[in-house]
């Protein structure tokens, strides 16, 4: 019977939808599983192999958990503000709005062609004003906290885009959406006080279970370093500079102040204001975690620092590799002891000063100078009263000296830097705040919200569309009534992304962003899904969000997401599939040849979700005839089932669940595959085809739901209860049986790939009692090696070996021969 796979999809799909089997409700009686994917952005008007993957492995697991009797959240939406479609309005003459309904109204059909089971009742956009009402509504509860705040600040500038970029945005000195490279520009910005939140990131990563090295890349990111602020003079001023090795601190030989540093042309005497000015016009952007990466370069000032415990007078450079707003923009120069500080010394020809010696060997010198920087542990020397200590000890030694003669004091201090949010573009969140030549920076009202963006703008000018806009810029003060500006910057898409999780919770309610009793139910997520390279930036923001809003009342929990999922990228061709690089696989083109089903259950077959995979199209036509696979067994239905095929059926559930439940799919497609095979050949009951669709359903819904229908089963597959377990059933016997056919398979394959002949036949010789359970499997054994075998007893007279390969047989471990 031929199957038209297109129709049957239409028919579940539109069955789905009709019958609102996936839309839920908070039922305090059912526990609870949200399971969500990361907020995606419609930026093309189709789905490629890679975005069907990503999507379909949330689909298998929200459908094999609301199987299993969860009450199961799996909603979907469009993080639809952001620059391509300001850039599509430049470009093309399409206003952002339209650009992005389309967007989302094509998309939408794709996602709904995949047949995941989303509940469409959930959905949201970020670019609806009933959405990001809310965001302004958090923006004024934040700043009223003080944790929103503006102030001038170097910001990381794309000239490409007209935009500035947060350091999350702008690593490695380009910018993340056009890899334009990114300048230096000195600008009022608004920020979110994120470093507020430092020490509850780092200590909550113990709460959540996420991939470790997404942990890893957090910690870094916070950057957490205990240490000293010690006080340097310069020129006659207090300099504070902050370190982790107060042991080196009579080694210092330099001090770096940052290239961005605000009160760096005070230390410039005018005789190096030129050379300085020149060296600051040359540098780019340059964040923390690319200090190691970067050549060291620097410039003289003129000025000279006194180190507090020598009274010595060592250079202050303008330096490259120093942040401006980490610590107080200096840091200690010890080339002795530190490699970045050595290697800038040996350009500066800066001299060197060991204050550190190992115990057992003398550090190497050349010349009068080091060879190298020694980072290791020793003793103290040249260090005054602390000579001989071990320097681990001498750190907190020194630390109490500083403070006790007011040089210095104990530091904490982190690498993390407070999150930009604005932007000078249009289509995003406008940020509700006027400027009042008599009150300034005055808040929306909560009443007067949301602060709608113009339709009407001007996207052919060089700068902020917004400003364009009268209408929209002048505005009456909410406190005295007089004449006001309203602000143009609009906040980064990365603010509609922290909280959207926590809206789909109630994205119809029109009072307030959500109803605390729902999101009580839902939250947090159980189980996200998205790609590692958010980890520092969507990841980092959606936690702190959560953790001010219930310092501001909203919520009772302070991590959204317990479990994350990171999944693999998709290859072809030895590229990242995407459209630009010409390797894309789109949805249309595998669903119209073999449906949708096939995709979905290959994508989640050849590889583990979490790794990289290659594009294979052979692969795709095996997916395909294990589905007619699964369809002409519906034919072969049997009334009755046998010990060994419960035993069998019993074991693959036990297989498939935990595997599902691991995230290791392909190790559950296997399983179900050697049963289908095994069912092939010896016929299945219909009690067992019932459990093998079950088990199928979640990586092919469509087909398993027409296959449920064909043999009479009761309501959609889509809410049958996952299959119950029986241990009982299963015989360890049997499966130790099916282990040595299966290691049998192996080692004969094994022998004809080293023996490179073309063999027609195997002789298997075996113990007496082994010989009846392999000769019941001659079947699959010639399957598995595509030759013909004959099985003997190693004591039958009448078995044909001619070169007396029985002898060798052992218990478990038959003898072979080739011919």
């Amino acid at each position: 019977m031929d199957y038209d796979f297109k129709k049957i999809e239409k028919k579940w799909q539109n069955k789905w939808e009709k019958e609102k089997i996936f839309q839920v409700k908070e039922d305090k009686k059912k526990k609870k599983y949200y399971v969500l994917e990361m907020y995606p952005y419609p930026s093309a008007s189709y789905l490629h192999m890679g975005h069907i993957r990503n999507f379909t492995i949330g689909d298998v697991y929200a459908r094999f958990k609301r199987m299993n009797g969860f009450n199961v959240l799996y909603p979907m939406g469009y993080d639809s503000f952001g620059l391509p479609a300001e850039t599509a309005s430049k470009k093309e003459g399409i206003h952002p709005r339209k650009y992005t309904e389309d967007a989302i109204k094509k998309i939408s059909e794709y996602f709904k062609a995949l047949g995941n089971s989303y509940d469409w009742s959930k959905t949201l956009a970020s670019h609806e004003s009933e959405y990001y009402k809310w965001n302004q509504y958090f923006f004024i509860k934040l700043f009223e906290k003080g944790l929103a705040y503006r102030k001038k600040a170097p910001v990381n500038w794309c000239e490409n885009c007209q935009s500035v970029l947060a350091n999350e945005e702008s690593e490695g000195g380009k910018c993340w959406r056009c890899a334009n490279e990114v300048v230096q520009k000195d600008t009022e910005q608004w920020f979110f006080k994120i470093t507020e939140y430092a020490d509850r990131l780092l200590d909550d990563l113990e709460k959540i279970e996420w991939p470790e090295r997404i942990k890893v890349m957090q910690k870094n990111w916070i950057g957490r370093s205990e240490g000293a602020e010690v006080i340097f003079e310069v020129n006659g001023d207090k300099w504070s500079v902050f370190t982790t090795r107060a042991d080196t601190i009579f080694g210092v030989t330099f001090v770096a102040i940052s290239s961005q540093h605000p009160k760096l042309m005070k230390l410039v005497t005018e005789k190096q204001k030129k050379e300085v000015e020149k060296f600051i016009k040359k540098l780019k952007s340059t964040k923390e975690d690319e200090m190691n990466k970067i050549e060291k370069e620097g410039v003289f000032t003129g000025s000279y620092a006194i180190n507090p415990m020598t009274h010595e007078k060592v250079p202050v450079y303008a330096a490259n590799f120093v942040v401006a707003d980490y610590g107080s923009g200096m840091v200690m120069g010890v080339p002795a002891h530190d490699k970045r500080d050595f290697d800038f010394a040996v350009e500066y020809s800066i001299p060197n000063k060991v204050v550190i010696e190992p115990k057992d060997f003398e550090i190497y010198e050349r010349n009068g100078q080091l060879a190298e920087a020694y980072e290791g542990e020793g003793e103290l020397i040249n260090s005054g009263e602390f000579n001989g200590m071990q320097n681990k000890k001498a750190q907190h030694e020194i630390i109490k000296y500083l403070e006790k003669k007011n040089l210095g004091k104990k530091k904490v201090q982190f690498k993390i830097r407070d999150w930009m949010i604005s932007r000078q573009r249009y289509w995003g969140t406008p940020i509700p705040i006027i400027y009042c030549d008599n009150c300034g920076m005055v808040p929306i009202p909560e009443k007067d919200l949301p602060v709608l963006l113009p339709e009407k703008v001007d996207f052919k000018t060089n700068g902020n569309p917004l400003s364009t806009s009268k209408s929209f810029v002048n505005a009456k003060c909410p406190k005295c009534g007089g004449k006001g500006r309203r602000e143009t910057d609009t906040m980064g898409g990365f603010v509609d992304s922290s909280w959207y999780f926590l809206r789909y919770c109630d994205n119809k309610n029109k009072k307030k962003p959500f109803d605390e009793d729902k999101v009580d139910y839902w939250m947090p997520v159980d189980q996200y899904i998205g790609g590692a390279e958010h980890a520092v930036m969507h990841l980092m923001y959606a936690r702190f969000f959560v953790k001010a809003l219930k310092d501001l009342g909203f919520l009772k929990f302070d991590e959204p997401f317990k479990k994350l999922f990171n999944q693999g990228i998709l290859y072809k061709d030895g590229a990242k599939m995407s459209k630009s690089k010409g390797n894309v696989v789109f949805q249309t083109d595998i669903s119209d040849k073999y449906g949708i089903d096939t995709a979905r259950l290959f994508l989640m077959f050849v590889s583990s979700p979490d790794k990289q995979m290659e594009w294979n199209d052979e692969g795709v036509e095996g997916s395909f005839r294990i589905i007619n696979k699964l369809i002409r067994l519906s034919e072969n239905i049997q009334k009755n089932s046998n010990p060994r095929q419960d035993s069998k059926i019993n074991s693959t559930i036990k297989k498939v669940t935990e595997s599902i439940d691991n995230f290791e799919y392909p190790k559950a497609v296997v399983s179900m595959i050697e049963f289908l095979d095994y069912a092939v050949i010896n016929g299945i009951s219909n009690e067992n085809y019932s459990v093998l669709l079950r088990l199928f359903h979640s990586f092919c819904p469509h087909i398993t739901e027409e296959l449920w229908e064909k043999i009479k089963e009761k309501g959609f597959i889509s809410l049958a209860k996952w299959p119950e377990l029986d241990e009982n059933k299963i015989d360890e016997n049997l499966e130790k049986e099916e282990m040595a056919v299966e290691k049998l398979a192996e080692d004969i394959n094994s022998i004809l790939e080293m023996v490179k002949i073309k063999a027609k036949n195997a002789y298997v010789y075996a113990i007496p009692n082994e010989k009846k359970f392999l000769e019941d499997n001659v079947d699959t054994l010639e399957r598995k090696t595509q030759i013909k075998i004959k099985v003997f007893a190693v004591n039958d007279k009448e078995k044909y070996d001619p070169q007396g390969k029985s002898k060798r047989a052992k218990p478990g471990k038959p003898a072979i021969y080739l011919e």
